[in-house]
């Protein structure tokens, strides 16, 4: 194993990170501004919209050679995440 290889793209792993972080940042703030909109708990979930987005992630995944099964699981677990960070902070809105 080239362990100087192998921290070289550590760091690119490191710097990726920091801007998925970033974007993050972003979409919560996009969150909380479409959770201050819903007037009752049952809104958080949308079973529709959640099947919508993960069948458009396969077929953008497979478009651009990803191994759609990762794409699933990341979006999947994100909009469960957020699912969850709703249904915490729905009373105190």
């Amino acid at each position: 194993m080239n362990k100087k290889k192998l921290n070289i793209f550590r760091k690119k792993i490191d710097k990726i990170d920091q801007k998925i972080l970033i974007l993050i940042k972003r979409r919560t703030k996009v969150v909380n501004h479409m959770l201050s909109l819903k007037k009752y708990r049952n809104q958080i979930v949308d079973h529709r919209r959640i099947n919508k987005i993960l069948k458009s992630i396969k077929k953008k995944s497979v478009k651009n050679g990803i191994d759609s099964r990762i794409t699933k699981r990341i979006w999947k677990e994100m909009i469960w995440a957020y699912v969850d960070y709703q249904r915490r902070r729905f009373g105190k809105k």
